[in-house]
């Protein structure tokens, strides 16, 4: 069987390195390309030399006049704009699109633009023809539409883990739509590759802060996707904070339950709605988690548990914001476009410790 060919733009990030090491090993698809506007002609194993021997390909720039055309997929491991500017040229010549920014999340330039003020972005949308075809690439919430789709916005990692923690308990109405809190913590690699004095070692260790209170972008996707599942707009506090921890997040999730809801039926409920999802693991409050158990996996774990003195559902989401939050999404959007067994190439326990 012929090969799904990868083109990676934006490879020399923590997203593209992400990419190749999944792709690496995934059993229907090969990385036909390298592209980065940095480090042109070096190896992908010089910059991570854990992928020598596994990945030596070089990085090509994106005017590179003997670049392939013939990808069947281009993934945009690149910050906000690009892809919005560059993926309609691929996808005019055929080639599907998943791009990890925010520029594909929307579906119209002014809830895009809500997004983009967010993040100091004032420009008009560069392909807001584009926005009505996109599909929100939350592969637990979309499939369908992702298998449709020749363009799929990858969700934000804040939002994988809050969406995935809360879309079962706003669906079967479990807690009031009304004082949801998700309390987000991330490690460093969030921020990217690019040094900054704020990330660098010594400001970082042993530090933690919150940053963009009552005003994060992922903010945006997280009340739209649960305001699409309870069939009313959903309005609540999201708090991010950086701690000092390479990858992962942890979400903790407060809703206030229903009468007549216990753990029982929030187990339930649970198990039920991601019954069908291999990378959404659901554990009651015998079986505590830690990011250590999705570090370097695609797994998303959550850990139901009530607070039977306040009446509060207490949801603990765990996931690799590097995998389930970036590259193992693409990864996992790419497969069910193309009609692949969805768990191909991602079917890893991760690292430990």
């Amino acid at each position: 069987m012929k090969k799904i060919k990868v083109g990676i733009i934006g490879a020399g990030g923590y997203g593209g390195c992400g990419a190749v090491e999944l792709l690496n090993r995934h059993p229907e698809a090969e990385i036909a390309a390298l592209i980065d506007q940095q480090d042109i002609g070096k190896a992908i194993s010089d910059l991570y030399p854990h992928l020598t021997g596994f990945c030596d390909l070089p990085l090509r720039s994106p005017q590179d006049p003997e670049l392939p055309e013939n990808f069947d997929v281009v993934f945009f491991a690149t910050p906000d704009g690009v892809g919005q500017k560059e993926g309609p040229k691929w996808l005019r010549k055929g080639t599907k699109v998943v791009d990890y920014s925010g520029d594909f999340r929307f579906n119209d330039p002014d809830t895009y633009a809500g997004y983009a003020a967010r993040i100091g972005r004032t420009e008009p949308h560069a392909s807001p023809d584009m926005l009505p075809r996109s599909v929100y690439g939350l592969a637990e919430l979309h499939r369908e539409g992702i298998s449709r789709s020749d363009l799929v916005g990858n969700p934000g990692c804040f939002a994988v883990s809050c969406i995935l923690g809360l879309a079962p308990a706003v669906k079967e109405g479990l807690i009031d739509l009304e004082g949801i809190i998700c309390d987000a913590k991330t490690g460093v690699s969030g921020a990217g590759k690019k040094p900054s004095p704020t990330f660098h070692y010594p400001a970082r260790y042993e530090a933690m802060n919150a940053y963009r209170i009552s005003g994060h972008q992922h903010v945006y996707e997280i009340e739209r996707e649960l305001g699409l599942l309870a069939g009313s707009a959903v309005t609540l506090t999201f708090t991010p904070h950086v701690v000092p921890l390479c990858r992962g997040i942890l979400s903790t999730i407060y809703g206030s339950l229903k009468p007549g809801k216990g753990l029982p039926q929030v187990l339930d409920a649970y198990r039920s709605f991601y019954g069908k999802d291999v990378f959404v693991r659901v554990f009651g409050p015998d079986k505590p988690q830690s990011s250590i158990n999705v570090r370097g996996s695609n797994f998303c774990n959550l850990s139901l548990n009530i607070d039977d003195r306040t009446g509060k559902l207490i949801v603990v989401s765990h996931i690799d914001n590097l995998v389930k939050g970036q590259a193992g999404s693409a990864v996992q959007n790419m497969n069910i476009m193309f009609g692949l067994d969805e768990t191909a190439g991602l079917m890893n326990p991760g690292i430990f410790p």
